[in-house]
């Protein structure tokens, strides 16, 4: 892992930072706490506690309130635990009470080098009005969701920051086959939501599109991209194309987002 006070912090603020909050997105910000509610989207997006910093004797209450919270209004919900979250029992009290943990590195490269070419019959293409309804179905397909709240979402972002958070499609041999996007901050450009459909993995199409938005970035003058990359999955690919370890976050899934008066007491 790199040991950089400025690159923890620009990773780290990168991720919390890369969201275009819906209509009715509760955004539940203060020191050491930032949160995300959106009951629009009830399979998940927007629906994070990305930052918690609680003291020991308040770690109990405030976990249980905020789980309740979510149950109540049936939302899908991820808790996020970084190095600057406390205290040291956050993950176990979560895990206790039914969340799913997941590794996941946060991860970070220079933007200094040309991209290579994509694989043969790998296109892609910047999302817009034409084709974010492709867009959405390939992302709603492989994360396994409804698409309709997805397509409000998508439809949200090309109206409001189209610049700062752009979609990109996916194609092989002309089928929308993958999709990502990417938040343009000042300096840094945060890789997020990249999808290629399980039966068309293998085949070149996350490293196009991981390819295509460093490019993109490099044109918007970001000098550095970071991601957060599943262990089990993107993590092994983006080491091979020059990511690095920046620190380890654990990303724990509400596995049973049922509103608490239809959860078994059994």
């Amino acid at each position: 892992m790199m040991d950089d006070p400025a690159l923890l912090h620009a990773v780290l603020d990168s991720s919390r930072r890369a969201f275009v909050p819906m209509p009715d997105t509760r955004v539940i910000e203060r020191p050491g706490w930032l949160q995300l509610v959106t009951p629009s989207l009830p399979q998940g997006g927007l629906n994070e506690v990305c930052l918690a910093v609680l003291a020991p004797d308040e770690l109990d209450a405030v976990v249980d309130e905020t789980i309740a919270g979510y149950r109540a209004l049936g939302l899908r919900f991820r808790w996020t635990i970084g190095p600057d979250s406390a205290p040291p029992g956050l993950e176990a009290a979560l895990v206790t009470r039914g969340l799913r943990p997941e590794t996941t590195w946060a991860m970070a490269r220079p933007i200094t080098e040309p991209q290579p070419e994509h694989a043969p019959g790998v296109t892609i293409e910047p999302v817009a009005e034409h084709n974010v309804a492709a867009y959405t179905e390939v992302m709603a397909r492989g994360w396994e969701m409804d698409p309709a709240p997805l397509l409000a979402l998508h439809r949200r972002v090309l109206a409001n920051a189209r610049e700062r958070l752009p979609m990109q499609l996916a194609r092989i041999d002309g089928e929308p086959a993958g999709a990502a996007a990417v938040s343009l901050q000042p300096r840094s450009a945060y890789l997020m939501g990249a999808v290629v459909l399980p039966e068309l993995r293998g085949r070149g199409l996350y490293r196009a599109l991981v390819a295509a938005r460093l490019r993109l970035a490099a044109r918007h003058g970001c000098t550095l991209a970071t991601s957060n990359a599943r262990a089990s999955t993107s993590h092994p690919i983006l080491e091979k194309l020059g990511f690095r370890d920046v620190c380890r976050l654990s990303v724990l899934i509400d596995s049973n987002p049922a509103p608490a008066s239809q959860r078994s007491t059994r």
